[in-house]
């Protein structure tokens, strides 16, 4: 696969249920245009570990907003599936969640595992001109840090040198 980082974002049109679970939506990477954006897949709605990841993000997404980031999660299934889900045990989360249906936006960010037909778990942080500036894909069975992306989001924004550990505040190398 071929990096990212570094990189334009790849683009992509997506249907979408919003968070409050009431209506659908599109999608596209044109709408963060000027904005930070922290983009991450899961593998399927109504699973074990994603509702925890997807929880733990809406909980803190005051804080992505205060560092003027918006908040987009990704799966394969449908955006029906994902306004269920919202409005039976998921319950209502702070930013869409974007219908790949396709499987084309999970491709074009190197994280779709083709015999199985869903994501792994991949993070991207884009900054406001689209370029792709973090990412992190791992296995399905370990849930992401919203602690740590936060800590990363907010040493990219410095635009400095930022030692192992790194935190805001503490001075830049």
């Amino acid at each position: 696969m071929e990096r990212l980082v570094g990189k334009s974002a790849p683009e992509f049109t997506m249907n979408a249920s919003l968070g409050s679970g009431e209506n659908f939506t599109t999608v596209s990477l044109n709408d963060y245009r000027g904005k930070w954006l922290v983009m991450f897949f899961y593998p399927a709605d109504f699973t074990f570990v994603c509702p925890t990841e997807i929880t733990g993000y809406s909980k803190r997404y005051e804080d992505f907003k205060k560092e003027g980031a918006e908040v987009l999660a990704v799966s394969v299934d449908s955006e029906h599936s994902h306004k269920a889900w919202i409005n039976t045990s998921l319950g209502k989360i702070n930013f869409p969640i974007g219908a790949d249906m396709t499987k084309q936006v999970s491709k074009d960010y190197g994280v779709l595992i083709e015999e199985q037909g869903v994501a792994l778990r991949g993070l991207f942080i884009i900054d406001p001109e689209g370029v792709v500036r973090y990412s992190v894909i791992h296995d399905l069975n370990v849930g992401r840090s919203v602690d740590e992306t936060l800590r990363v989001l907010k040493a990219l924004k410095t635009g400095g040198l930022c030692p192992v550990d790194w935190e805001e505040g503490e001075d830049l190398l």
